[in-house]
């Protein structure tokens, strides 16, 4: 079995990529005897673009059907992901959505799988199951409030469509710095922050591994 975990985040060893590796752990717990392989892709050490629009993946009777054929640093790894078992994304939210690096990589993964028929069917090779984990630097209520919700959903519901329903986390109100005094950022109190990292965080990590167990059954 393989799982991998791909971290929208420009950050290899922060919020998201730690929380990411939480899940992975929790997967290797839930498998037990089974031999399973997880790895980590960090979209940021990578160089593609999001969709050209060529269309050669939607190609009656083309070598391409079904398969992204730009040639660069991602196409290996579509390749991979085609024969997963699991699939867990996560991104930090910048300006109200997931990163554009995520954005990009979403648009050529689902899109050489989505049929343009009645239906919008996916000729996805598998339906393995994925998981979505979302970190930001607003608190849950704030989350809540400005319809951030309603974009993750819109997110999640292409994945759903292509592969399985995601299991979904987020992590709020995150610690960003290590010393907020270095940057201008004075609508933030780094006490309240520091605080609510040193309570909330290691239950943020228990619920990404909590994922983790569950996402391959």
């Amino acid at each position: 079995m393989k799982v991998y975990a791909i971290n929208g985040s420009p950050r290899k060893n922060k919020n998201t990529a730690t929380l990411l590796q939480k899940a992975l752990d929790g997967v290797k717990e839930s498998a037990k005897d089974k031999e399973i392989e997880t790895e980590i892709i960090n979209l940021y050490d990578l160089n593609y673009t999001g969709c050209i629009s060529c269309f050669a993946c939607k190609r009656l009777g083309g070598k391409s059907y079904g398969k992204c054929t730009v040639k660069d640093d991602i196409k290996e790894v579509l390749e991979k992901l085609s024969e997963a078992d699991g699939i867990i994304f996560g991104s930090p939210i910048y300006l109200g959505n997931i990163t554009g690096q995520l954005q990009s990589f979403l648009e050529r993964l689902i899109f050489q799988y989505l049929v343009y028929d009645k239906n919008h069917s996916s000729i996805a090779p598998k339906k393995m199951s994925t998981a979505f984990i979302y970190t930001m630097n607003v608190p849950e209520e704030i989350m809540n409030e400005v319809g951030y919700l309603k974009t993750f959903n819109h997110i999640g519901a292409y994945i759903e469509q292509i592969f399985t329903k995601p299991l979904v986390m987020y992590s709020n109100n995150t610690y960003q710095f290590d010393d907020y005094s270095k940057y201008k950022m004075e609508i933030f109190s780094e006490e309240e922050k520091a605080a609510h990292r040193k309570a909330q965080f290691p239950i943020d990590c228990q619920k990404a591994f909590g994922l983790g167990v569950n996402l391959i059954k």
